[in-house]
């Protein structure tokens, strides 16, 4: 019970009982002339919440709570006496006119059991259930929605539950009073259980859940985005600092979505989400894994649960003299001394320490001032960037031992770790011989366009000279100095597609026919043939060479080899039994194969396979025709992306260039790349966004069109989800038992980022996959180029072939496009 005098109370209580009469049914408000009676219930004006007396499980006891009113199964979100329950059905909840809710007894003359409090006053009372879950005492004659105005509201009194919206977790530090979540008891029992989750503002905020006094699970600290080692965030979360409060919130935007996050019996924190189509929770835990357990290997060491044993030294630190169960942790190879000589090693891909022993410098610096400052002083151990969404941010600052990190799959971040110079120098030889091999690589790229060109001419001199020699079959030359590209024998490619048998072939574009064959080792290949007809054909095939020798990723289509001989040319790839992803997609009757789970399972693969491209490849490459056709198959629709014949890579810092050669597809270009022929990164984003969209409706982006507007498929989902149906443009032809809708619609959230006019607005593809693969709130987009009509003139088929590398404007069943042109 909340402490206010009690005889005040009652008085107030036993004086206004002859004024009171019963609510109204589906009422949201009671005034001070009103009682809500054991049986009776407040209802949200909206239908979300409902308010009443209940019971749990064959206890006889009875609380005032919050519950789901329109979800069958019952869900508590609040408990309002869950210290002093009611032992029958006698109980009364009314507000007087001061503005105080009370809870009485009848059965014992009026007795107050639970009762709010408040600094606040009204002459005209009541008390009302919001939308968001609130219970709120308010002035009757106050329309605004403003919490400030608020007598006392329940969010600032959670029990085990955080709705959306609540912005109230954490600790004043004026008045020192802490809002926390509580576990309940007992599942019969929703009296406070023995664990807690707080916002710790103890040298960084962090999410601390607690058994007692003890440290069960750590999140943090918050980053400028959510809080560290979180597996994923929904609903816009915050984090308010100042002199007098440290708060924690979030906000549900999309207000479709039912969701909520509770503390468990056990002390999990758990994200709930409801799922219409299957009418059940679907459930996201904090602690992913035992590697969430508080420091379960000790200091500078790192849990890595895809590892046996999970516990390990950081790089550069070994065993203490107790670290058989690494009870004891690691210790710095060597000492550190103040004034020492020291450097910063940077530690990737993990879960920050506990925050709780170091402060920080919220100044705009930089990187270099934050290794500066932490120099100076010898307690400080280790930095980070304060906000990782700025360049130049904060810095954070760690003193003491690094203690609870854990190796993160995806979310993890960056820690600068001071360590002694020595230890450094211990790893000499091996940073020599990464130098050795950079110096190389460097080379060999700088080289590598003449070499391969050498390569090109040599083989289809020496195939004409020794063309009688060869056995069939056999492999000659390489490409590159790492890895090696086969040459086939024409003879085989000739046996393996019965000679370019007509029914043999699978596709042709701009770049000529493709073939499958079967090798006499019964391996299934698929050859793209250069057209003698074709104009660009032979510039495109050495290009695809010379950047496919080294690209290797689970979402590429690997190639197998070429094939020159006189005037043929070709390229061998593995073979795609599925074909290509447009074949199936937007066949109305194929198109069923691809239920909800391939085809977010295809969204993932693109993007993976992209980031490999624009991040992790050896060069940064720019794929230019991504596409729907260009996206193949494998046996279980796995999509691997395919046709480097248009792409360009950059070397270095190279982010962006310009053309006189447009080449692409109508329909996937972005605009600064058709209208002023400048590509980069952002040029592949913007077409993986209409790819996206494409896969979630099932219609091209390209001849798309509605009878009641002229919008492509871009500008119809972005009107959509303005007008917050985003799930009309969900394909009618999936599912709806098996579809997830959240994911769905964070699908359509990203591929609009993806696609918004301005390059400097789309994410990179390394927050996209971020994004598709945990639970975050995605930011508003903008609106999207070519977002009225259709793109450009429509010419070209519409069905285009898989395998191919097609520039062609006078192909008919082509639509890659190039011009040339002043810019």
């Amino acid at each position: 019970m909340n402490e206010f005098p009690n005889n005040f109370l009652l008085s107030l209580s036993i004086c206004s009982l002859t004024l009171i009469h019963a609510i109204s049914a589906a009422n949201d408000t009671v005034n001070s002339s009103q009682i809500i009676r054991d049986g009776e219930t407040l209802v949200s004006s909206g239908g979300m919440f409902e308010l009443g007396f209940f019971s749990l499980g064959n206890s006889t006891n009875r609380y005032v709570g919050i519950w789901y009113h329109n979800i069958k199964a019952r869900t508590y979100v609040w408990v309002a006496n869950r210290v002093s329950p009611l032992p029958t059905k006698s109980g009364v909840l009314k507000v007087t006119e001061p503005g105080i809710l009370l809870l009485l007894d009848n059965q014992t003359n009026g007795a107050i059991i639970w009762s709010s409090n408040s600094s606040k006053t009204a002459r005209n009372p009541a008390a009302q259930l919001l939308d968001s879950g609130n219970l709120v005492v308010k002035d009757a004659e106050d329309s605004t929605p403003d919490n400030l105005n608020f007598l006392w509201q329940s969010f600032d009194h959670p029990t085990d539950t955080y709705l959306p919206g609540m912005m109230s977790l954490g600790v004043n530090l004026a008045t020192g009073v802490d809002t926390y979540l509580s576990s309940w008891r007992t599942h019969d029992d929703p009296g406070p259980g023995e664990f807690t989750a707080h916002v710790d503002p103890t040298g960084y905020p962090q999410i601390v859940v607690r058994r007692g006094k003890t440290i069960k699970f750590r999140l943090g600290p918050w980053n400028g985005v959510r809080f560290s080692g979180a597996p994923g965030t929904r609903n816009n979360p915050t984090l308010e600092m100042n002199k007098n409060e440290v708060k924690y919130g979030e906000d549900n935007i999309d207000r479709s979505v039912v969701t909520r996050l509770a503390l468990s019996l056990d002390g999990v924190g758990v994200r709930w989400i409801w799922n219409n189509r299957s009418n059940s929770w679907t459930t996201y835990n904090l602690e992913a894994d035992t590697c969430d357990t508080y420091n379960s290997c000790g200091a500078y060491a790192v849990c890595n649960v895809r590892k046996s044993p999970a516990c390990a030294c950081l790089d550069r630190f070994v065993p203490s003299g107790r670290a058989a169960n690494f009870s004891g942790g690691c210790i710095a190879r060597t000492p550190l001394s103040c004034g020492g000589d020291h450097v910063f090693v940077k530690y990737s891909g993990i879960k920050l320490p506990d925050a709780r022993n170091s402060s920080f410098d919220d100044r705009k610096m930089l990187l270099a001032d934050c290794e500066a400052e932490c120099s100076r002083n010898c307690s400080c151990t280790a930095y980070k960037q304060l906000d990782i969404r700025e360049e130049t941010s904060g810095c954070l600052f760690y003193h003491g031992e690094l203690v609870d990190v854990k190796a993160m799959d995806v979310g993890g971040e960056d820690l600068y770790i001071r360590i002694a110079s020595a230890d450094l120098e211990s790893d000499g030889d091996s940073k020599g011989r990464k130098r050795v091999i950079l110096i190389a690589s460097v080379i060999s790229m700088a080289g590598i366009v003449l070499l391969c060109l050498v390569v090109f001419l040599f083989c289809v001199w020496k195939r004409k000279r020794d063309s009688n020699a060869r056995k069939e079959g056999q492999f000659s030359g390489s490409l590159g100095k790492d890895g090696e590209l086969p040459f086939f024998n024409l003879s085989t490619i000739l046996k393996a597609t019965d000679k370019f048998s007509i029914n043999n072939k699978i596709g042709e574009g701009g770049f000529g026919p493709v073939y499958k064959g079967i090798l006499e080792n019964g391996q299934e290949i698929a050859v793209k043939r250069l057209s003698k007809t074709s104009k660009q054909g032979v510039d495109e095939l050495k290009n695809e060479v010379i950047l496919i020798a080294k690209l290797q990723h689970r979402n590429l289509v690997r190639t197998l080899g070429c094939c020159i001989d006189g005037e043929e040319s070709m390229l061998i790839y593995e073979y795609m039994p599925n074909n290509s992803l447009d074949l199936i997609l937007f066949d109305q009757r194929k198109s069923e194969l691809l239920d909800w789970r391939k085809r977010f399972n295809i969204i993932n693969g693109i993007a993976k396979g992209l980031l490999y491209l624009h991040q992790d490849s050896r060069l940064r490459i720019i794929h230019r025709d991504l596409k729907a056709s260009n996206v193949l198959l494998d046996g279980e629709m796995n999509p691997k992306i395919s046709d480097f014949g248009l792409a360009r890579s950059f070397g270095g810092n190279e982010t962006e260039a310009q053309t006189r050669r447009v080449v692409g597809t109508y329909g996937y270009m972005s605009p600064e790349y058709a209208i002023d022929g400048l590509f980069s990164i952002k040029s592949d984003v913007f077409s993986f966004g209409v790819l996206v969209l494409e896969i979630v409706s099932g219609k091209r982006n390209r001849g798309f069109s509605l009878k009641d507007h002229s919008l492509n498929l871009l500008g119809h989902a972005w009107t959509l989800h303005k007008e917050g149906r985003a799930c009309e443009l969900v394909d009618e032809s999936l599912d709806m038992e098996s579809l997830e809708m959240s994911e769905a619609l964070r699908s359509i959230k990203v591929g609009l980022l993806c696609v918004q006019k301005c390059q400097e607005d789309r994410p990179t593809m390394s927050s996209v996959v971020f994004m598709l693969g945990n639970q975050v709130e995605v930011a508003e987009a903008k609106q999207p180029g070519f977002f009225v009509g259709r793109d450009v003139n429509d010419f070209g088929g519409e069905h285009e072939s898989s395998y191919n590398s097609s520039n062609a404007t006078n192909s008919e069943n082509q639509v890659t496009i190039t011009w040339t042109g002043g810019r």
